[in-house]
This record gives C-alpha cells, sequence and structure tokens, in this order.
C-alpha cells in the first residue's frame, strides 16, 4: 500500500501562483509515475500533470501546459506542483496519484494509489 498526503490548498487571486506538494509513504517506488489531476464540482476527474518516475519527462494538459510545472524529489518521496498564472477556471480538488507505470501516463485508470485532494480556488 501507498499512503499519499498532498499540502493543503488555498484560495488565491486570478493571475497569482500556488504550490502543492504530496509525500508518499509505504510501499513506494521511484521507478513509478507520479501525477496530479483534479475535479471540478459537477465534473470528471481530469488529467493535469504527471512526471516519470526517473524525472527525466513530463506531460501536461493543454490547459495548462506553460503555466503549471510538474517535479519530484525521489529522496523525499514528493511530487509538487508549481501553479503559475492562475485562472478561476483552475478552480478545483487536486489530487496526486501514484501510476503503475514508469512513464508519465495521464489515463486516470493507470494510477493506483490517491491523496485524499486539497481544494484550491480562484477569484477573479
Amino acid at each position: 500500500q501507498v499512503q499519499l498526503v498532498e499540502s493543503e490548498g488555498g484560495l488565491v487571486q486570478a493571475g497569482g501562483s500556488l504550490s502543492l506538494s504530496c509525500a508518499a509513504s509505504g510501499r513506494t517506488s521511484i521507478s513509478r509515475a507520479m501525477g496530479w489531476f483534479r475535479q471540478a464540482p459537477g465534473k470528471e476527474r481530469d488529467f493535469v500533470a504527471a512526471i516519470s518516475g526517473s524525472a527525466t519527462s513530463t506531460n501536461y494538459a493543454g490547459s495548462v501546459k506553460g503555466r503549471f510545472t510538474i517535479s519530484r524529489d525521489n529522496s523525499k518521496n514528493t511530487v509538487y506542483l508549481q501553479m503559475n498564472s492562475l485562472k478561476p477556471e483552475d478552480t478545483a480538488i487536486y489530487y496526486c496519484a501514484v501510476s503503475r507505470m514508469a512513464g508519465p501516463v495521464t489515463a486516470r485508470n493507470l494510477y493506483d494509489y490517491w491523496g485524499q485532494g486539497t481544494q484550491v480556488t480562484v477569484s477573479s
């Protein structure tokens, strides 16, 4: 089993920045990709960003590319999501997840472990 604990989200004005972190514990493996997803009210949980186990490759949703940056520190079993130029449409609950794959996959069903989620609200 893998346990994931996300940092607290928050409220930020449009155009602002926010950073999330997610610490993994338990049967972690640095060979596994990690990712971030988000779910707005009444919507599906959508892919945001992913990073390979080796941290050498990343993948982003088109809506966040150029604004969000995913990174990881394998010595700390932690993945980060730096969010810049935030927009009201970025408002959602953000979840981190650990994949069974090594590469930065986007499909939700390829992720086996999930954090509890953290609320990010962007005001206009």
